[in-house]
């Protein structure tokens, strides 16, 4: 993979935050290169797909650092719970850090993306969170209805950050941690 620059690492950033706060169709490319501070030359020279491309590439992106700080959740928690308890946690924070306007690091695109390229991307985040939880259950002698668990304990969770997000109250998600946990303590 050819090395990035720094434009380029920053209109990508920038388009991760934006993205999630605002969604696919929320967000302008113009307004990328505002926030960013960024040349107007820059975007068309890295992304020569447009909107569509730096929109599939924010959701690779953000899947993928969420993945990885889900990984180390899961990885120090002392049981399943507790890691799913520090994820929601972790959303939380951001959550309240931005006011409620960031909701979950792919959701919001995915909720109003109707190019390919973007939902593909979207799709792909979301299967490897699910795939992760999933192995980390396995893991932890959940056997055969690990894949099934993980499909359910996303889906709570990607639903409360969109309630927590709309209602702006944090309870959804606390709501679905605590549920979690009973959901992972009966195996």
């Amino acid at each position: 993979m050819a090395p990035r620059s720094d434009t380029r690492d920053r209109t990508l950033r920038t388009a991760v935050e934006l993205f999630r706060a605002r969604g696919y169709h929320g967000t302008g490319l113009n307004q990328v290169l505002s926030e960013g501070g960024l040349p107007k030359g820059s975007l068309y020279f890295h992304f020569p797909g447009g909107k569509e491309q730096l929109a599939a590439e924010a959701a690779a992106l953000a899947g993928e650092q969420f993945r990885a700080e889900m990984a180390e959740a899961l990885a120090t928690a002392e049981d399943p719970a507790a890691g799913l308890s520090a994820i929601i946690d972790h959303l939380i924070e951001r959550m309240t850090a931005s006011d409620f306007t960031l909701g979950c690091p792919v959701g919001t695109i995915a909720q109003d993306a109707d190019a390919d390229r973007v939902r593909e991307a979207c799709a792909r985040a979301f299967a490897g969170w699910h795939d992760l939880l999933a192995e980390h259950l396995r893991h932890h002698g959940f056997g055969d209805r690990s894949v099934d668990l993980a499909t359910t304990l996303l889906a709570l969770v990607e639903g409360a950050q969109l309630l927590a997000r709309t209602c702006r109250d944090t309870a959804p998600l606390r709501a679905v941690a605590a549920t979690a946990r009973h959901l992972l303590e009966r195996h």
